[in-house]
């Protein structure tokens, strides 16, 4: 199981994160790690990466936004795989510490953590898939006119603007905007109406 688990961290990239998790104090570190497990548990839509990274800087961590998405991405693989692989506590540990030289410290964090959600988190139905899929979070339309567009052909026809609050796999919340032309926003709604009323059968 170990050997799964090791598979899936590194292929998130969790020897380049470690790097950056050496350098954090300890109070914050545990914090990400809560805020990780909330989110994994699905307790959450998404984790502020820049108050994160901000925190992390005013600690005198020299780091950016990126960086500490990168990191959150590595907590969330690990908690996940060992929930995914149901490691016991000291199983995870041995399978970080084989492969990482994290300080005492971080490991303590992990320890913690682990022994306090690790069951609830390999019991929840969220960790069954790794990770929560996007999730929509606010959904917003409004009607307008074409003054300038590249999906409208001619000016001064109506238009809908479309936009999607997501949050990502690790959390990330993001907004898309779109436009649609009037038949475009009637084909988009009918395919709402079908999916509610199959939604309603299942």
């Amino acid at each position: 199981m170990a050997t799964g688990a090791m598979y899936e961290l590194s292929g998130a990239g969790f020897e380049k994160s470690s790097e950056l998790i050496k350098l954090l104090p300890p109070d914050l570190f545990a914090e990400l790690c809560q805020q990780s497990i909330q989110y994994l548990q699905c307790l959450n839509t998404g984790v502020d990466q820049a108050l994160l990274c901000q925190r992390f800087q005013a600690a005198g961590v020299d780091t950016n936004v990126d960086e500490v998405r990168n990191v959150l991405n590595a907590v969330n693989y690990l908690f996940s795989a060992a929930a995914k692989h149901r490691l016991s506590t000291d199983a995870l540990l041995s399978t970080v510490v084989s492969h990482y030289k994290l300080p005492k410290q971080i490991l303590q964090v992990i320890r913690h953590v682990w022994n306090e959600e690790g069951k609830k988190l390999s019991d929840t139905e969220c960790s069954r898939g790794l990770l929560p899929a996007t999730q929509l979070l606010d959904f917003q339309w409004k009607i307008g006119m074409a003054a300038s567009s590249d999906s409208c052909r001619s000016l001064n026809h109506p238009y809908v603007t479309v936009e999607l609050k997501v949050a990502d796999h690790s959390g990330q919340v993001q907004s898309k905007v779109f436009e649609m032309t009037i038949p475009e926003f009637q084909t988009f709604s009918k395919q709402f109406k079908e999916m509610s009323a199959a939604l309603e059968n299942v």
